[in-house]
């Protein structure tokens, strides 16, 4: 079984807070991309709520992204999404389920 990891998250902005919350989901994007342990960050929003956004990001292991969490810059992004959202900030980590055929 494969060492990636993968994250989820769900941001739902505080009305009026949409567009920050997405210049601060862009711009953490953009950060990440260049990490050594990165393999793929996307930033989505929903077609039907557009005060819902979701990140989906993909790393080499979960040691990366450890790594990632414990930077200045992740901690900084956290405190201020977490301003912008009407519920707790949360991230899932996960890894895919692979079908042994």
């Amino acid at each position: 079984m494969s060492d990636e990891l993968v994250i989820f998250a769900r941001f739902h902005a505080i009305e009026g807070s949409e567009a920050a919350l997405a210049a601060e989901l862009a711009a953490t994007a953009a950060r990440t991309r260049a990490e050594p342990g990165c393999r793929f960050i996307e930033i989505y929003r929903s077609v039907r709520d557009g005060r819902l956004f979701f990140l989906s990001s993909r790393w080499r292991d979960e040691a990366a992204f450890d790594e990632h969490a414990a930077l200045p810059s992740t901690i900084g992004f956290v405190e201020r999404a977490s301003r912008l959202i009407d519920h707790p900030f949360d991230v899932t980590r996960s890894k895919a389920v692979r079908n042994n055929r």
